[in-house]
């Protein structure tokens, strides 16, 4: 598994994640997901070997942004209405919500299911989940992969101009 965080991934329409980001993909499962708090903004997208399988931007200012594939099993009980928002109280309490479900409580929602933890509302802490690294090599080589497995110092990219990542202290 590969980890990549970036602010610039926070994209109105999900689908359409930099091609350069997506070229570690093929053969693997890809999802972007991002939540910002200060405006209700959720967006997310899943790709399975590079095809695009689903991709959601919701926000209660910009409505539905981006709906793109069949709902997943943890969106369903949202788009039923099993999760309403109460009317907003700035306005009185009688101007109802404008979609029907808060954006980052199935952000919450999307991110156990597609990543196994939670951020908030869930004893587990984002803290707590361990990332491994392993590399499998081939027979002869126990070594070199043992010495390979050991933890490693996390590394830090920014998105170069095409849109791939560049690990900190590269030229880019």
């Amino acid at each position: 598994m590969d980890v990549l965080c970036d602010r610039r991934f926070v994209l109105d329409r999900p689908s359409q994640l930099p091609a350069g980001l997506l070229a570690s993909g093929p053969g693997r499962r890809t999802v972007l997901h991002a939540m910002h708090s200060v405006v209700d903004r959720l967006a997310f997208a899943v790709r399975e070997d590079g095809r695009l399988v689903r991709s959601l931007s919701v926000s209660p200012d910009g409505g539905v942004v981006e709906d793109i594939g069949d709902r997943l099993p943890f969106e369903l009980p949202y788009w039923a209405g099993e999760h309403p928002v109460e009317p907003w109280p700035e306005d009185g309490g009688d101007r109802p919500y404008p979609l029907p479900f808060h954006p980052l409580e199935l952000g919450e929602d999307a991110l156990h299911a597609l990543f196994g933890f939670n951020v908030e509302g869930h004893p587990a802490d984002v803290d707590e989940v361990a990332m491994l690294h392993y590399l499998v090599r081939e027979p002869g080589a126990a070594r070199r992969a043992a010495a390979a497995a050991r933890p490693r110092r996390a590394q830090r990219y920014l998105m170069g101009p095409d849109g791939r990542p560049v690990l900190l202290g590269e030229p880019s």
